[in-house]
């Protein structure tokens, strides 16, 4: 322990929330107004079979979650491209599908290790120097994206019928957003695990939604959120001895709880006129 009074492992893990928090952040806002919500928690959930695999032929965990998670991605992409199937019913279906494999593969072909366990429920105190990479990386991508493809997420978003009939007929932009999600979850996989990704990419953009309409500083009160529930749930992770990665989805979703109660009591307060 430091001058500080933080632990070196407490520290590279508050480090390594910081780095994800401004891309997870930033994409939980389009992630929301998108509604991808379901998807995100999908694609990282979806990195079991790719976690399963990596484990029983011995290369790295990450890379097997990065291949599963493209799959996913393009999966939801090609199905809902043909505007049989919504991006819930795309992502329910290649959800299903990669758990079967999972599954199987977990049972009958490899045994599930530690390593696997620690994936799917995090691992923020047994950081290597790719889980820092991989954060700054998926940050980095998402501040990139948002500021060249944002406009059309937006318009997108907003009115997609609208949008193409002002031209935005490329489905580059979209798929592009599903790519980047994916990423982010499995870049988010050593801090929260990949059954917790939405407490880093959604649940912080759902609640700031609540008190802001105005996009930018939506994003600008996501990332500091994400940033503050993460730094937060270490804190308290290390001081009551509980697993990291599910203190930091209590606290995110114990701060959402209070911040719909506030915002509902505030509403009725002021009227339907106010």
């Amino acid at each position: 322990m430091n001058l500080i009074g933080l632990y070196a492992f407490e520290q590279r893990a508050m480090f390594e929330v910081l780095l994800v928090s401004a891309g997870a952040g930033l994409l939980g806002t389009w992630i929301v107004l998108r509604g991808l919500a379901f998807y995100t928690h999908a694609v990282a959930a979806a990195a079991f079979p790719g976690l399963v695999l990596a484990a029983g032929l011995g290369f790295a965990p990450m890379a097997g979650a990065m291949g599963t998670g493209a799959l996913v991605a393009a999966g939801v992409g090609g199905v809902s491209a043909r505007r049989r199937a919504h991006y819930d019913v795309a992502t329910a279906l290649t959800l299903v599908g990669a758990l079967v494999v999972g599954v199987v593969l977990a049972s009958n072909v490899f045994h599930s290790g530690s390593e696997v366990d620690s994936l799917l429920f995090g691992s923020l105190f047994a950081l290597t120097d790719l889980d820092l990479a991989l954060g700054a990386v998926a940050s980095a991508l998402a501040l990139l994206a948002t500021v060249v493809l944002g406009p059309r997420w937006l318009a997108t978003g907003f009115d997609a019928a609208g949008a193409r009939a002002l031209g935005a007929r490329s489905r580059l932009p979209d798929l592009t957003l599903l790519a980047l999600v994916a990423f982010a979850s499995v870049a988010t996989l050593a801090a929260v695990g990949a059954l917790l990704a939405t407490a880093l990419l959604v649940v912080p953009a759902a609640t700031a939604r609540l008190w802001t309409s105005r996009l930018f500083s939506w994003q600008l009160a996501s990332v500091a959120l994400t940033a503050a529930v993460g730094l937060g749930g270490v804190w308290l992770s290390v001081r009551t001895n509980a697993p990291p990665g599910a203190t930091v989805a209590a606290l995110g979703g114990g701060v959402f709880l209070v911040s719909a109660v506030a915002n509902e009591i505030q509403s009725r307060y002021r009227g339907p006129n106010a």
